[in-house]
């Protein structure tokens, strides 16, 4: 198998599956080597003697046609479908998506569905025709997820004319998906996370204990700066252990200061 393809068949035999790559649009005519046409599809498909084909999808979608014929090829292949959206299964790949007895989504694949549309000219009646005929193509394309899907049709037409992605959670809930896988990580992916919250995890509690130093410093210094500032600036803050000063002691009549003052009375009046 050429490993540039973008469009390509695996068989094998042993398993009696076949895996079918569609990474490239839907077209009629073949021109690059990533498109694919249903009547090359037919053919290769046409003959395989397997139980199981697994259709994976890659695709912005392409012609109406060439996408309603594929999926009346595969509902009609008497092997079992699994169609898988690797990215975007848009606009006529949507369509070939709902050929799976089971349709899988990653949960970071995206569908995209809106109605068919054309280039044209002409006058006036033959634009009206056009418009008319759009309508036509558009209840095929409409019928195909009708044929499974669970939301009626009045709402998928409403999603049709506003041109809508669908994320993979929401296309199982209305019935376009089967089921929701999540990519499996690898043991060198998982080993890789268990490494990054082992780091950040040290990194946390190294910070956690800095924080914890440099509160307990801040506390010591700011009791080193109470203990050493000056009552004048902080007297309300003055250590409870220190001892209250000694009153200073009040004049008293009968202390010695009033007996000189006596005695130079006495000696002034003798004189």
């Amino acid at each position: 198998m050429d490993k540039k393809r973008y469009y390509s068949l695996v068989v094998n035999q042993d398993e009696k599956r076949a895996d079918l790559y569609i990474y490239g649009d839907i077209v009629s005519w073949p021109w690059l080597e990533s498109d694919v046409s249903s009547h090359s599809l037919a053919k290769e498909i046409a003959g395989l003697e397997v139980d199981q084909i697994n259709v994976y999808i890659n695709s912005y979608g392409g012609e109406v046609a060439e996408g309603l014929a594929i999926y009346n090829q595969l509902r009609r292949h008497r092997a079992k479908i699994r169609t898988v959206v690797d990215g975007f299964a848009c606009s006529a790949a949507s369509v070939v998506f709902m050929a799976g007895d089971e349709r899988i989504m990653s949960n970071a694949s995206l569908l995209m569905i809106h109605n068919a549309w054309l280039l044209t000219a002409g006058d006036q009646n033959g634009l009206r025709k056009d418009a008319d005929d759009l309508e036509v193509i558009n209840a095929a394309t409409i019928q195909a997820y009708l044929n499974h899907i669970n939301i009626d049709e009045a709402k998928l037409k409403a999603m049709m004319d506003a041109e809508t992605w669908i994320s993979a959670a929401d296309a199982l809930d209305m019935g376009f998906a089967t089921e929701v896988v999540n990519p499996a990580a690898t043991d060198k992916a998982a080993a890789s996370l268990r490494l990054r919250q082992q780091t950040v995890d040290a990194i946390l509690s190294q910070q956690s204990r800095c924080n914890d130093a440099m509160a307990d410093l801040l506390n010591h210094s700011e009791h080193q700066q109470v203990m050493h500032q000056p009552e004048v600036w902080r007297p309300e803050l003055k250590p409870q252990s220190d001892p209250d000063p000694e009153p200073e002691p009040e004049p008293n009549d009968g202390g010695l200061f009033s007996f000189l003052e006596a005695l130079a009375n006495k000696l002034g009046g003798d004189e």
